[in-house]
C-alpha cells in the first residue's frame, strides 16, 4: 500500500475537520493564565490544570446579541488564577498548527472562584454606596400587609406564615412566587420586587430562602438583585440561608434577619407580648397615679399644718401696719428736716446772688483795685525819678557844654574846622575860631607858645538849669496820697 503524502495545510483540515466532528459542546473546568484582552474586545487565556493546557478565546458579542448578566460579568471579571468551567467546541487555528476552544459561556468553579467573584461584586457595590446605612429604610413597627418573596413550595413560607400567624394573626401576608435557586432565579426575584411595589399593598418585604451552597444561593448574590433591592421604595429585609450565610443581597436590604424565621419573629411583634406590655404600662400607670395622689395628699396636710390662724395673721397684720406707721412718720419728718436745711441753703445763695451784694463785692474789688494801682504807680514813679536822676547826672558829666561852661573853650581852624589841641598846629597870623560857653570868637594869632600849660573854666548855669527842670518835672506830677 503506498503511503499518501499529505500537505502540513491539508494535514491540518483534517485534524480540524476531524476534531469539530468528534467532540460535541464540551465542558472544560481549568485555571485562567495569560489572560489578555486587546483592542478588538475578544478574551484569550489558556485554561491549564496540573498537567496540561489548553488555549482559549472567548469572542466579543455580535452587536444585537443577548447575554445573561452573569457572562457580562464573567466577561468582566476574569482574572489570572480563577478556576472556571468553559462551555464551547474545539477548533483548530491553522495558521499556527494549535487546537483551541472557542467558548461560549463561563462560569466560576469552586468555592473560591465563587467567593471571589462575590467579594468582587460587594468591593464594587460597597464603593456605589449600595450599601450605605443612610439609604437603610425604617422598618415599620407593626404592619398591616406583609410581602413575601420565595419559593411557594418551600418550606420557608410555610415557617413565616405560621410565625406570624403565632405572632400577629391580624397582620396580612402577600405572597410574590419567585425561583429562588436556578439561572432563572435572579430575574424572576427582581421581578417579584417589582411586583410587589406595583402592587402598593405592602408596608414591608421578606425576601426569604432556605440554607445551601455558594452556588445554591448565587442568585442573591446578583447584580441585578442587588440593585433591584436598593431602588426598591419598600423597606426589605433579607432572610437567606442560614446565619453564617452572607450575601450581597443581606448588605443591600434595609435590615438583615439570620433566618426566614427569624424574618417573621422580627417583622411583627407578638401580640401576646404587646399585650403584656400594655397590660404592665397600665398597671404601672395607675400605682404611678395612685402614688402621685398619696405624695399630693401628703403635701396637702404639710401645708394644713403650716396653715396659720385668720385671727393670727390678721395680728400679724396689725403689728407690721403699726410698724409701717412710724417708719412712715420718722421718714415724713426726716424728709422735711432735709427740705427745711435745703430751703435754707437756697436762701443763702440767693442773699449770695443779689444785685445789691454783688454791687458791694464789685465796689469792693473796684476800690481795692484803686488802691494797689495807685500804690504801684507811685512805686513806679519813685523808681522813674530815680532813674531820671541817675541819668541826669551821667549826661551832665559827659556833656562837652558843661565843660564849656565851667570856662574851658574849644579851638579850631577857621578854614577848616579842625581842632587845635597844640600850638604848633597854627601859625602866626593864622585865623581861628573859638568856641565858648555862651558865643564864639574869631582871633588871630599873634604869638605862639609852646608849653604844657592847660586851663579849666566852670559854668555852674547849666547844672542850674537842668535843677530847675527836674523840680519842675516832679510838681507837674501830682499823685494823690493812699
Amino acid at each position: 500500500m503506498m503511503k499518501c503524502i499529505l500537505t502540513v495545510t491539508a494535514l491540518t483540515g483534517q485534524l480540524k475537520n476531524l476534531l469539530e466532528e468528534t467532540f460535541d459542546p464540551i465542558l472544560v473546568e481549568g485555571e485562567i493564565s495569560n489572560l489578555r484582552r486587546p483592542a478588538s474586545g475578544h478574551t484569550y487565556f489558556t485554561l491549564k490544570d496540573n498537567q496540561a493546557q489548553i488555549r482559549a478565546v472567548w469572542f466579543k458579542p455580535f452587536p444585537g446579541t443577548q447575554l445573561t448578566p452573569s457572562s457580562r460579568r464573567m466577561a468582566c471579571d476574569l482574572e489570572e488564577g480563577m478556576l472556571v468551567v468553559c462551555r464551547g467546541r474545539i477548533s483548530v487555528y491553522a495558521p499556527r498548527g494549535e487546537y483551541q476552544i472557542v467558548i461560549d459561556t463561563v462560569e466560576p468553579k469552586g468555592t473560591g472562584a465563587l467567593q471571589k467573584a462575590f467579594e468582587q461584586l460587594k468591593a464594587r457595590l460597597h464603593a456605589e454606596g449600595l450599601f450605605d446605612e443612610r439609604h437603610k429604610k425604617e422598618i415599620p413597627f407593626l404592619p398591616s400587609c406583609i410581602g413575601v418573596i420565595t419559593s411557594p413550595t418551600g418550606a420557608v413560607i410555610r415557617d413565616i406564615l405560621q410565625i406570624t400567624k403565632r405572632r400577629f394573626p391580624s397582620v396580612s401576608l402577600l405572597l410574590a412566587p419567585a425561583r429562588v435557586q436556578g439561572p432563572e432565579a435572579a430575574p424572576e426575584i427582581v421581578r417579584a420586587i417589582q411586583d410587589m411595589v406595583a402592587f402598593g399593598r405592602a408596608d414591608v418585604l421578606i425576601l426569604a430562602r432556605g440554607g445551601g451552597s455558594l452556588e445554591d444561593l448565587a442568585p442573591f448574590n446578583d447584580e441585578t438583585v442587588a440593585r433591584a433591592i436598593h431602588a426598591c421604595p419598600v423597606p426589605i429585609i433579607s432572610a437567606v440561608g442560614h446565619e453564617t450565610d452572607y450575601t450581597i443581597a443581606d448588605f443591600t436590604a434595609d435590615l438583615r434577619a439570620p433566618t426566614p424565621s427569624a424574618a417573621a419573629e422580627l417583622v411583627v411583634p407578638s401580640r401576646d407580648d404587646l399585650a403584656g406590655t400594655l397590660f404592665d404600662l397600665r398597671h404601672r400607670m395607675i400605682r404611678s397615679r395612685a402614688h402621685m395622689a398619696e405624695s399630693l395628699n401628703r403635701e396637702a396636710t404639710l401645708l394644713r399644718e403650716k396653715l396659720k390662724s385668720p385671727r393670727w395673721m390678721i395680728d400679724d397684720y396689725r403689728l407690721s401696719l403699726d410698724d409701717y406707721d412710724d417708719r412712715m412718720k420718722a421718714r415724713l419728718c426726716q424728709q422735711l428736716a432735709h427740705s427745711a436745711a435745703h430751703l435754707h441753703h437756697l436762701k443763702i445763695r440767693l442773699a449770695q446772688g443779689s444785685p445789691r451784694t454783688g454791687h458791694r463785692r464789685i465796689g469792693f474789688l473796684l476800690e481795692s483795685s484803686t488802691g494797689n494801682m495807685i500804690a504801684a504807680m507811685r512805686r513806679r514813679i519813685v523808681d522813674a525819678r530815680q532813674t531820671l536822676k541817675r541819668n541826669i547826672s551821667l549826661l551832665d558829666s559827659l556833656n562837652p557844654l558843661a565843660v564849656l561852661n565851667r570856662g574851658f573853650s574849644i579851638t579850631l581852624r577857621r578854614q577848616t574846622k579842625e581842632i587845635i589841641r597844640e600850638a604848633a598846629q597854627v601859625r602866626v597870623g593864622e585865623e581861628l575860631m573859638i568856641y565858648l560857653g555862651k558865643g564864639q570868637l574869631t582871633a588871630s594869632v599873634k604869638s605862639r607858645e609852646e608849653d604844657n600849660a592847660r586851663y579849666f573854666f566852670a559854668k555852674p548855669g547849666r547844672m542850674n538849669k537842668r535843677t530847675e527842670e527836674r523840680d519842675r518835672f516832679d510838681s507837674e506830677i501830682d499823685l494823690p496820697e493812699r
